[in-house]
């Protein structure tokens, strides 16, 4: 073919509308990991051994201030994954499906998909066994790795047994909370889902289209099961195990929650402080599952390498939401606070100008979605309840958001349902919690993160922070649409 013919053909093929190749918009591998708080060491948490996870953000950035819209599974990863936040999705549980509410929207997948690429899902990206088949090209793929190893296996079957014997509900009963297997990585979870991510991207090399690949791991969720090797590269002596667990002074009492979720399995206490040897326990498997899913999301990326599509794929790895670890005797997620809303966010973008920095910029999750279509080049998703902060990839010390909005529902036996709703600044956490059928507010929270980082006092009604309370109330009433980032 000749030159001249051949640029008659590249004209004659844009003219048309057609893509020449995959390779002109780039890739995206989308990574979840489940009650991942920013326990890594990119991050600057000191206990963490995040390697593989670090290499990614020493080509991309890492978002130490990036917030959640409700700290549990579904209504964080259906607000992530439709671009709305929770009162817009109708989701504040498991069990509600957001086409409920919003039966024509597109999610983040979706409009991939929409625009040219090959979308496809493997692990947990929407929560639990909840599927949405509109986002994927390709029907999503559920792990099929295991959950306990050997040992805790056993054990679970025979609490099972005990529990239909004694004819108690054996579907409650979730086994062992921690669990060192002397086992393979691929006999977890973790590790098959990794290994189905690495055929998907081995199949799409020499594809026309683009891919969105999503890849859902499943650590550091409890059980905190990893294999013993996983441990063995931490000494539990030096990990930090919580001093007190008193609630935070002055907070409402219904603020706090002291790990339902936690508490369902075996030997752990049902009602008052964890032992601190089970507590050090907890918090070394939270650490090990940390580290295994960070080597099989290693796995992961070694082969995006291998298959020659390093140079064109955007990748994003964020947890759901954060996790307490036993502060002010709070376990699990399911709070407002920091600890709970506040989880990882690492981005890398062949195409970002600065790289192997971190920004404490404020972002959202709802941010994620519109930051990825405007990086790809997409069309502006219509309805998202997020902005793009795709500039902080370029200038991670840019003036950003003046606040992030965060909320959770509670049942409020004397006050009746409630719902908490949060804004966190740069220096302030305030949180208003409203009767849900009128909206009045029944109790305030503030904490000052300049003078106490761990918010272990509610100064809401010091009469000294009266001023800081009226400007953050207005704030908080002004919402998300008044909270743009500067242009």
């Amino acid at each position: 073919m000749t030159r001249r013919t051949l640029s008659l053909v590249l004209l004659l093929t844009l003219a048309s509308g057609l893509r020449l190749t995959g390779a002109e918009k780039m890739n995206v591998l989308f990574v979840a990991a489940d009650d991942l708080r920013p326990a890594l060491a990119c991050a600057g948490d000191p206990y963490a051994k995040t390697p593989n996870i670090d290499k990614l953000a020493a080509r991309g950035t890492v978002f130490t201030r990036a917030y959640c819209q409700q700290a549990v599974c579904s209504p964080s990863r259906s607000s992530l994954l439709t671009g709305r936040r929770p009162d817009t999705t109708k989701v504040y549980d498991l069990v509600t499906h957001f086409r409920k509410a919003l039966p024509d929207v597109v999610t983040l997948p979706q409009h991939f998909k929409t625009n040219g690429y090959h979308a496809h899902g493997v692990g947990k990206i929407y929560h639990g066994g909840y599927d949405d088949a509109p986002s994927w090209s390709v029907p999503w793929e559920a792990t099929k790795g295991k959950n306990f190893g050997p040992d805790g296996q056993k054990v679970l079957a025979d609490l099972k047994a005990k529990a239909k014997a004694a004819k108690e509900d054996e579907t409650r009963v979730r086994g062992l909370p921690f669990e060192a297997p002397d086992v393979a990585d691929d006999y977890l979870n973790d590790g098959w889902t990794a290994n189905r991510a690495i055929e998907i991207l081995k199949a799409r090399k020499g594809k026309a289209e683009p891919f969105f690949l999503a890849v859902g791991l499943a650590k550091p969720h409890l059980p905190f099961v990893a294999p013993k090797k996983y441990w063995g590269i931490y000494d539990a002596s030096k990990l930090p195990v919580a001093e007190s667990s008193e609630p935070a002074k002055d907070a409402p009492k219904f603020a706090p929650q002291f790990g339902g979720e936690l508490r369902a399995y075996h030997d752990i206490p049902k009602t008052g402080a964890v032992p601190k040897d089970t507590a050090r326990k907890l918090v070394h498997g939270y650490y090990a599952a940390v580290s295994y899913m960070d080597a099989q999301l290693g796995k992961v990326l070694d082969a995006l390498k291998e298959q020659g599509f390093a140079d064109n794929t955007v990748v994003i790895l964020w947890g759901d939401h954060g996790w307490h670890l036993g502060d002010h005797g709070i376990w699990c997620k399911h709070t407002n606070y920091e600890l709970a809303t506040r989880a990882a966010l690492v981005m890398s973008a062949p195409n970002q100008k600065v790289k192997g920095k971190s920004t404490d910029g404020l972002v959202e999750f709802v941010d994620i979605y519109p930051t990825l279509a405007d990086v790809c080049g997409l069309p502006k998703p219509d309805g998202v309840e997020g902005y793009s902060f795709a500039p902080l990839l370029d200038d991670p010390k840019a003036p950003w958001k003046a606040a992030a909005f965060s909320q959770y529902p509670r049942g409020g036996k004397d006050t009746g349902p409630l719902m908490g709703y949060a804004v966190r600044t740069d220096r302030f956490r305030y949180v208003e919690w409203r009767k849900r059928d009128t909206a009045d507010v029944v109790a305030r929270e503030l904490y000052d993160h300049k003078t106490d980082p761990n918010e272990d006092t509610n100064v809401a009604t010091d009469p000294a922070n009266k001023a800081v309370v009226d400007a953050l109330a207005k704030q908080l009433a002004a919402g998300w649409k008044n909270n743009a980032p500067p242009k």
